[in-house]
């Protein structure tokens, strides 16, 4: 077993921090409770502007990146194709970003938000009906995929562009603290990144294995409990603990070509079984409704609360500020896989492909499975409000599913692709976890540290939701997260200062790859570019 490639202060920090904070919730579940939903009432109440600036900013930066000078960039050598096809790439950074967490809420979201719409709206009239088939798509639209796409971009650029095989958070900001980077500094950034994503994955544990049980339940007919739940978990661990040690293209490519075929069948059966009008006209009024008030959305705080005759909802803090959080969390990790899977693509297709794919799969599932329950609301023939107020979400979302024609087979479909989500986001996040760990990263992670952090991505969730703390794990690690704003500024600062480094230094202010292809042809492999000599000044001083 070769260990010498291990960063083993990351490698044990993220360990201790992550045992620091599940052993207390361990031992005083509620009183480590109280304390986290505290700290996230007091970061979401008092800094919920910071996360709404952040998204708004990261979504124009990324649209100027990808129409820049920068953006022609490629991600490889000069004339190299990219290495995987359109559909694999773009079905491999949807699972990874998505998960099982949206078989969950598409079909469920609109709910919350006929019974509490935005605005100040009266739940459950016409205006709060409108609202909720609009606001799903915005959460899990441009922004949302602008938050993932924003670290891809530097540590990309110097994976493929520089060639320097690292893929860490830390080095990707190396232009900026220079070599701080290779200290202390260096594995907090590294370690509170691996932090928010094992305390993410507890969120998408916490929607997926719920509802998966129910999928279950309701085809077989044994009752949800725990232990249940813990066998699927156990399931879904064995799935994508098998597919990230079997590596990129045998699977975690396999798997998610399988779980995006699935997920156009249903999509498919549910838009032409179902009410196709109401399903295509609504989806496309909620995008209108998205266009017409974008920046409403996107910047819609309470700051007249309690005021006069304003009334506090704390919508903006619950679901927008809560999913820019959430998104912020997971950003590092998506960035990181979309960053390796990119290969042969340049700066502008990776950017633009990642939020027009992401965006377009979110509107499929929100516009169809959403509208879908949606209809049966409104037309009488389920009451999901009621059924969701009285037997909760997982159940509900089995129920909507239950009112298609060969609805078993669908439930059977919904069930099996519920479980290949979860996998394909676990198994892209162990192979991650295991990269970040690793001093070097040429051409995969050892096999054995990605199997390590498969089951370790399992193992705190699992014991967690035994003792009815998994909740508590995802709040702490949104709270958590909230240095990640501006590990997120010092991402964006990185990626233009190396970027526009490089072009000026080329000849004629073409691509930096071009550029260093140049200095190979003519046999300069082993003389120092004044790049580096550039690079080697700044950081002495």
């Amino acid at each position: 077993m070769n260990t010498k490639l291990i960063d083993w202060g990351t490698f044990i920090g993220a360990l201790i921090l992550l045992l620091g904070v599940t052993i207390p919730l361990i031992l005083f579940p509620e009183g480590g409770k109280e304390v986290v939903n505290q700290a996230n009432t007091f970061v979401s109440g008092n800094f919920g502007v910071m996360y709404m600036i952040m998204g708004l900013l990261i979504f124009a930066f990324l649209l100027f990146v990808a129409f820049s000078k920068n953006g022609q960039i490629k991600l490889g050598d000069e004339g190299e194709e990219p290495e995987f096809n359109t559909f694999s790439w773009a079905a491999m950074l949807f699972a990874a970003g998505i998960g099982s967490s949206i078989l969950y809420w598409a079909v469920i979201e609109w709910a919350y938000y006929y019974e509490g719409p935005p605005f100040g709206v009266e739940g459950g009239s016409p205006e709060a009906i409108q609202w909720s088939t609009a606001y799903g798509i915005f959460h899990w639209g441009p922004i949302a995929w602008a938050i993932y796409t924003l670290p891809a971009l530097p540590i990309a650029y110097f994976y493929y562009v520089r060639k320097k095989p690292v893929l860490k958070v830390s080095e990707a900001v190396r232009p900026v603290l220079g070599r701080r980077v290779e200290g202390p500094l260096g594995t907090v950034i590294d370690v509170l990144f691996m932090f928010g994503l094992m305390g993410g994955a507890g969120t998408t544990l916490a929607l997926g294995t719920p509802m998966i049980a129910e999928g279950i339940s309701d085809l077989t007919g044994v009752e949800v409990t725990l232990g249940l739940q813990a066998f699927i978990m156990l399931i879904c661990t064995t799935i994508f603990a098998i597919s990230a040690y079997s590596g990129l293209r045998r699977g975690i490519k396999v798997l998610s070509d399988i779980n995006l075929w699935l997920s156009i069948f249903i999509l498919a059966f549910i838009f032409f079984v179902g009410p196709t009008r109401f399903i295509s006209e609504t989806t496309f009024n909620s995008l209108g409704i998205i266009m017409d008030n974008f920046f409403k959305m996107a910047t819609w705080m309470e700051p007249f609360a309690n005021i006069g005759d304003f009334e506090e909802t704390l919508f903006p803090e619950s679901w927008t500020v809560f999913y820019w959080a959430w998104w912020l969390v997971y950003a590092p990790f998506v960035g990181l896989f979309v960053a390796r899977i990119s290969r042969g693509r340049t700066i502008r297709q990776m950017v633009l492909g990642t939020m027009i794919y992401g965006t377009l799969g979110c509107i499929l599932f929100f516009g169809i499975m959403g509208n879908f329950g949606l209809y049966m609301q409104l037309t009488g023939q389920l009451d999901v409000i009621g059924f969701l107020d009285t037997n909760g979400a997982p159940a509900t979302i089995i129920e909507i599913m239950n009112q298609l024609p060969l609805a078993k087979f669908i439930v059977l479909i919904f069930t099996i692709l519920a479980i290949i989500f979860l996998a394909t986001t676990f198994d892209s996040s162990s192979y991650i976890l295991a990269a970040v760990v690793q001093k070097k990263v040429e051409g995969e992670p050892l096999r054995w540290n990605r199997l390590f952090w498969a089951f370790a991505l399992c193992i705190m969730p699992l014991t967690l939701m035994f003792l009815g703390g998994l909740e508590t794990l995802q709040t702490a690690s949104i709270v958590g997260g909230f240095p990640l704003i501006f590990i997120m500024f010092l991402l964006a600062w990185s990626f233009m200062k190396a970027s526009n480094t490089d072009i000026r230094a080329s000849d004629n202010y073409e691509s930096p790859t071009i550029h260093i292809e140049r200095w190979k042809r003519k046999g300069k492999k082993k003389k120092r570019s004044a790049l580096e000599v550039l690079e080697d000044r700044k950081d002495e001083d």
